[in-house]
């Protein structure tokens, strides 16, 4: 009679498992199936027989049933993660993992700017109906940095870095965050997805809503020989047109911009304000500020900035477009005016020293610190930009984002490798999660993962594995420190 529960038991499993592999899925060795179709993703979950439980679906997402085969269960195992970022065959045979430090942007906020202000005039729509007051991270970032946080876990544990229910012991892991809620808050999800039984305290130094100098990518000790060879800088981005050509080079994304808020429909269109100006463009550089513009571009930024986070957070891609059919060439379009904001503002590379410092010496001490294994230092879209062009990083388009230079939530990640021939070895990458992945919330791990995208620096040879020496990627800092 055991034998013919067990047959019935055997049957039912390899039909499941049959009409998953019809569905296009793939079975892997663990028996669960997956298809990389998010938007009408059905699971099918066989476990190996004989021996134990095995749930049998059927119907909606949760439905079906549960049969015991008689017998011990094996233990699972966490998917292998080791190789994420460096797949090649035998790279573990010759490095072992050290140390990351991770420079995060916080993830998934609400505007700058809440209601009665320029956004709320541009447009006749409803903006998002946000979760959180204006800058603050929203319901779904915070979620969405938990599952971030499990991820790194699991390729920790893959990589023997650390143990699934680790408790750090003392300086074997720092989270440190500007003063700002949504910084704060990205820290503490990510801690509790990557540490979630050792009730991490993020560290900040400032009351909440003060800015920390060590992320305020304020300038400092500059004078008018600075302000002439820094505006020079940028308006070489503008080529043979200079200023002007800065804000004028995003004429077509301007273009796009007006077309999906439909403003010349909006209050602003009562004033005149039928589109984005690109010939008043004005740059400041003033001591003890951030970097600032005035005029047209910064306007288009706020409502680029707004409508790439409704992007994420609206319930449907035409919901957020105001009911247009918006096509990824033109979410880039619109996202791109935020990214070249930043990029002139910011990586200038006498302003990008300037406003970087103290990020680039937290972060080569954070690289050096004695037993430390793990950093996370939680800061702006422009901490990442600034510290890139001051390590003199190459020009770099992101693939699967519309923010193709540092998306939200993305982190630049130092990993720090011992090499079997006794060398010690650096990679750079930009870790960030896709559009599709931003707004389906897919949980990550082996099957879904972030995207890892390698960051070359100009002057630097990476050696046959991808690999900088340390002590060239240390000797990059101390340069970058040193030309402030």
């Amino acid at each position: 009679m055991m034998m013919i529960k067990k047959a019935i038991v055997f049957l039912i499993a390899m039909a499941a498992a049959t009409v998953a592999v019809a569905q296009g899925l793939d079975v892997n060795s663990r028996g669960t199936s997956s298809k990389n179709d998010r938007e009408n993703e059905k699971i099918f979950a066989v476990n190996k027989l004989p021996g134990y439980i095995v749930f049998i679906p059927f119907g909606g997402a949760g439905s079906g049933f549960y049969v015991w085969v008689n017998g011990n269960k094996p233990a699972e195992t966490p998917g292998d993660l080791t190789t994420w970022i460096f797949p090649q065959e035998g790279f573990r045979d010759r490095y072992t993992l050290e140390r990351v430090v991770a420079l995060s942007r916080h993830n998934i906020r609400s505007p700058l700017s809440g209601g009665g202000s320029v956004l709320s005039r541009i447009t006749p729509h409803n903006w998002f109906d946000w979760t959180s007051a204006p800058g603050e991270l929203s319901l779904k970032g915070g979620a969405l940095e938990t599952m971030m946080g499990q991820f790194f876990r699991q390729w920790l544990v893959s990589e023997g870095l650390m143990t699934e229910n680790e408790i750090p012991s003392e300086g074997a892991t720092r989270f440190y965050a500007n003063s700002m809620q949504r910084t704060i808050a990205t820290a503490q999800y990510f801690s509790s997805g990557m540490l979630p039984i050792a009730n991490v305290k993020v560290e900040r130094h400032y009351p909440l809503g003060t800015m920390d100098p060590v992320f305020n990518p304020r300038l400092t000790n500059i004078d008018d020989a600075f302000r002439e060879k820094a505006m020079t800088q940028i308006k070489a981005m503008g080529g043979k047109e200079g200023l002007k050509g800065v804000a004028s080079k995003l004429a077509p994304n301007f273009a796009v911009l007006e077309k999906v808020l439909d403003i010349r429909r909006s209050p602003a269109a009562a004033n005149d304000t039928l589109f984005f100006r690109t010939d008043d463009l004005e740059i400041k550089l003033e001591e003890g500020k951030e970097p600032a513009m005035t005029g047209g571009f910064k306007m288009a930024n706020s409502a680029s900035d707004a409508m790439t986070l409704q992007y994420y957070e609206a319930p449907t891609e035409t919901s957020a477009a105001f009911g247009h059919d918006f096509s990824v060439s033109e979410w880039e379009s619109v996202a791109g005016i935020k990214d070249w904001y930043g990029d002139v503002l910011f990586t200038a590379p006498a302003v990008a020293v300037n406003v970087s410092r103290p990020l680039l010496e937290t972060m080569l001490s954070e690289m050096r610190e004695k037993g430390r294994k793990f950093s996370f230092l939680c800061g702006h879209d422009s901490n990442i930009a600034s510290v890139l062009a001051a390590l003199d990083a190459e020009d770099y388009s992101l693939p699967d984002a519309i923010e193709k230079k540092t998306p939200i939530g993305s982190k630049l990640m130092v990993t720090l490798w011992d090499g079997k021939d006794g060398g010690r070895y650096a990679g750079l990458f930009l870790v960030y999660e896709t559009p599709s992945q931003l707004r389906s919330m897919p949980m990550l791990g082996p099957g879904e993962t972030p995207v890892a995208f390698p960051v070359s620096l100009k002057g630097l040879k990476a050696n046959p594995d991808g690999l900088y020496r340390l002590s060239d990627l240390e000797g990059r800092f101390e340069r970058a420190i040193n030309e402030y």
